[in-house]
């Protein structure tokens, strides 16, 4: 199954590759589940899945979250198929993220053929984007997850100990643009205005924003300026990315951005700064989720870890919504986004099994 999947290539740019990928879930599916696609604009279908699972009570709920998306575009597969070796599945997005899709998928068909009863109504949501920002599938996802009980990502584990996330970064974008006036830099430099120069004033300040204590950073990416050596700048342009732990402190950093204003009074400065996602953030709730996993992986030789990361996931829209987050709950292994991308096939059943045990036995219980 996880072959037929890593070879169905899906890069998020391509909706037609994507949305097969998300066809061929929901056939795997059909027999026990009713689908719903949504329309993904530019980008490909999302898919919802509600599982038809015998004994499930009603009145509590599971989002299974994970994407049909990957960086690879078609035609990765002539220089990096799926192969075996030394214990090793490799292939392009195999570890990012259809291995934990797959495990999802088979630990379902598991509980349904033993005739386990899971603890609340089971759904499943493929969004087409998520590698890309989640443009067109965020109202999707955060519309399925409110009001749910607990939510799991299917995103990859932490390091090689397959710890789950209970934290994650927030993040944010941020575009700075410097509008100066050109001049003759040898004949008249004095009657132009640097951009250039305004810019690299205003990129150090920026640079006064990160507080590492803090887990907050403002990263200037890409930064663009000047037409010729010989001509004073009269447009510079940046672009950039914020990390933060907190909310609040991301909110509190685009404000500070906002506020930028010119060294130069001859340059005018704008400024496009918004957070793209909440921090996914350590709550009583998340601690009591990963307690409860804890308990569940014990049982099954699994001495879970919980970890951080300074990367976000569509877990950061649901955690902001209040409903307790797992997150990692997907393949262990390395290499995401890079050709080495694998995963451990001996952590397969097992990462199955951690997901039919938290289909299955209830909080508490």
């Amino acid at each position: 199954m996880l072959r037929q999947m890593v070879e169905l290539e899906s890069p998020s740019d391509n909706p037609a590759a994507v949305t097969r990928m998300a066809e061929w879930v929901a056939d795997r599916v059909s027999p026990y589940a009713s689908v719903k696609f949504f329309p993904g604009g530019k980008f490909g279908k999302h898919l919802r899945c509600q599982l038809k699972l015998k004994g499930a009570q009603k009145d509590h709920r599971i989002l299974a979250v994970g994407h049909c998306d990957t960086v690879w575009p078609v035609g990765t597969l002539r220089d990096m198929p799926f192969r075996e070796q030394d214990g090793r599945l490799y292939g392009p997005g195999i570890f990012d993220m259809k291995g934990g899709v797959s495990y999802f998928l088979m630990a379902v068909e598991a509980i349904r053929e033993l005739g386990i009863r899971p603890w609340a109504s089971v759904s499943l949501l493929l969004v087409s984007d998520e590698e890309v920002g989640s443009l067109s599938s965020r109202p999707y996802t955060e519309a399925e997850a409110r009001g749910a009980s607990l939510a799991l990502l299917l995103e990859p584990a932490m390091g090689k100990e397959g710890s789950l996330k209970t934290a994650r970064k927030g993040t944010g974008i941020y575009r700075l643009k410097v509008t100066g006036k050109a001049a003759h830099s040898g004949i008249d430099f004095a009657a132009g205005a640097s951009a250039v120069s305004e810019m690299a004033r205003q990129v150090l300040a920026i640079g006064q924003l990160t507080q590492l204590d803090k887990g907050i950073t403002v990263n200037p990416g890409v930064l663009r300026g000047g037409s010729k050596g010989n001509v004073v700048a009269a447009e510079a342009e940046l672009l950039g990315d914020i990390r933060f732990w907190k909310t609040r402190d991301g909110q509190a950093i685009v404000r500070k951005l906002q506020r930028l204003k010119p060294h130069d009074p001859r340059c005018r400065i704008e400024v496009e700064a918004a957070l793209n996602r909440p921090a996914l953030e350590r709550t009583a709730a998340v601690r009591k989720a990963f307690q409860h996993a804890r308990r569940i992986g014990l049982e099954l030789g699994l001495d879970l870890r919980e970890a951080s990361t300074g990367g976000a996931s569509d877990g950061n829209f649901i955690g902001a919504l209040g409903v307790p987050v797992l997150d990692g709950l997907g393949a262990v292994g390395d290499g995401a986004h890079a050709i080495d991308e694998h995963i451990i096939a001996a952590a397969m059943p097992q990462r199955a099994a951690l997901l039919a045990g938290l289909l299955t036995r209830a909080p508490g219980a």
